[in-house]
């Protein structure tokens, strides 16, 4: 009995010491009020200190970023589910920026602008956040871009370069192939050691679950993270998708790592921002975008960079999408890009619909740093080539009208021709740089001139072939050498041209 009232003095005096030792501590908090609830916007009073991009909390975990920070009220873009909130219920701050989880834990997933799963795999295992917003490095932190990104689109590698560390526009009218060169850049890049982030703003879901499918299909979602913002979520999560994905890029980067990221497309990023910017009664002006949509972007765009190798040297290579309308790109949004960006990639209907694929267009497009970055063996084979198509192209169209040509022009529409042939090429089929190099020397030293023009891709997979048998030390060469040397090149030429003889000995 003794011993039962012991341990209850015991427990009672512990109790009493710690009740006598606890101090409550007081600490202010701000509660707001829902004053009006619209499409993806909510008008918020009662919050006096809240600070400019803060997030705040609304009822059922419905979070917000303060986007209006006024007098009186604040405007806040909603990032969820927002049916069951409603004018009176209570809204609180956090006292924090939006933020995301980032690392290794995401390769291979499938995850929303907020980070929750969308592929049915379970929690995604992240020790580390990073803010949504960072500001781009320094300039005095930044190296030159001078290492090629290959995308494995011979159109693209030849004539129009992109550089790790560059940030390429791809635009044209819908149903181009524009998210098709992204993915084939993606696929291409498995084996070497390139993170690949797709951020898909605004699509359908079918759309997404179709991409992801060509991912899995190609191996590449093992080396891929892929963040997506579907149609029907709210505006806010489509224009937070592209910032929340470029931090989940950067961690990759500030490792040290080269990282690509596709934003399919800015276009839609665009709308998602105007509709916010209406609703919060902001100003509306050219094409009823507001004012600040140039720096929207630009604050995204100049996050890509190549970093000095003190901080590690890693890259991150943009690719942003953008819809025209009508083949203009003139419109608001395509000119505040390309002024953004450091070239374009242009698909034009019209290629498109004649079946040449990809449908580049290759006088509308530029690259305006990859030349630097591109390999000496490209430089070598394929310095002239541009020229060539593009004369070809202007003598086509007066060829067309039946008027007589004489033989000089004549053998300039027959090369185009073998150019346009050889440029042409599959979606999610990418083409290593032997294979590539082989059919522009091939082109540049007229191997295919006797090649009928209906049999140059049988032609061109002969080339293919060979370039795969090709020996081990000039295929190092052509990635490592600064000069492509003439026994190299000879000893290609000697091995493409045994290659297409049965072609040309058919055809005679």
């Amino acid at each position: 009995m003794s011993t039962l009232r012991s341990i209850y003095d015991n427990a009672f005096s512990q109790l009493t010491n710690t009740r006598e030792a606890f101090r409550p501590k007081l600490s202010l908090r701000e509660i707001g009020t829902i004053t009006n609830v619209a499409t993806g916007i909510a008008k918020v009073s009662g919050l006096p200190n809240v600070g400019f991009e803060e997030l705040v909390r609304f009822p059922g975990d419905v979070y917000g970023i303060a986007f209006n920070v006024d007098e009186h009220e604040i405007g806040v873009v909603l990032l969820g589910d927002y049916s069951r909130l409603q004018a009176g219920d209570e809204v609180w701050r956090t006292g924090r920026v939006m933020d995301v989880a980032v690392g290794e834990g995401l390769l291979g997933r499938v995850v929303d602008p907020l980070g929750r799963p969308l592929d049915g795999n379970g929690v995604v295992h992240c020790n580390e956040r990073l803010p949504i917003e960072r500001p781009a490095p320094p300039i005095m932190d930044r190296a030159p871009v001078t290492v090629p990104l290959q995308t494995g689109i011979k159109v693209i590698d030849a004539l129009i370069p992109i550089g790790r560390g560059q940030r390429e526009l791809i635009l044209g009218d819908r149903q181009t192939g524009k998210t098709a060169i992204a993915l084939d850049t993606m696929i291409n890049q498995r084996g070497q050691d390139t993170v690949c982030v797709y951020c898909a703003i605004g699509q359908r879901a079918s759309a997404v679950a179709k991409a992801v499918a060509v991912l899995k299909e190609n191996d590449a979602m093992e080396y891929t993270v892929v963040v997506v913002s579907e149609g029907n979520d709210p505006p806010g999560l489509a224009y937070i998708a592209p910032y929340a994905a470029t931090s989940i890029a950067e961690y990759f980067m500030e490792q040290g790592r080269d990282v690509l990221i596709v934003y399919d497309d800015l276009t839609q990023h665009a709308r998602a921002y105007r509709e916010l910017s209406l609703l919060l009664r902001r100003p509306p002006g050219r094409e009823a975008f507001p004012g600040d949509i140039f720096y929207i972007h630009s604050r995204l765009l100049e996050r890509s960079t190549h970093l000095r190798e003190d901080l590690g040297g890693g890259s991150l290579t943009a690719l942003p999408i953008i819809e025209t309308e009508a083949q203009d790109i003139s419109a608001y949004i395509p000119t505040n890009l390309i002024s953004i960006t450091d070239g374009q990639i242009y698909l034009s209907p019209a290629l498109f619909e004649l079946g040449v694929l990809p449908a580049v267009d290759v006088g509308k497009s530029v690259s305006r740093v990859g030349g630097k970055a591109q390999r000496a063996t490209y430089r070598s084979v394929a310095g002239d080539l541009k020229l060539a198509y593009a004369q070809f192209q202007e003598l086509e169209t007066f060829a067309r009208f039946g008027a007589r040509l004489d033989e000089s022009t004549r053998a300039i529409i027959a090369n185009g021709q073998r150019i346009r042939s050889c440029l042409k090429q599959p979606e999610f089929s990418p083409v290593s740089v032997p294979s590539q190099i082989a059919i522009l020397l091939a082109l540049s030293e007229g191997l295919f001139d006797d090649v009928p023009i209906e049999k140059m891709p049988e032609a061109e997979q002969l080339v293919k072939v060979a370039a795969a048998n090709m020996p081990a030390a000039i295929r190092e060469r052509l990635d490592t050498a600064k000069k492509f040397s003439d026994e190299d090149q000879q000893a290609i030429v000697k091995l493409t041209r045994s290659a297409i003889a049965s072609v040309v000995k058919g055809s005679s």
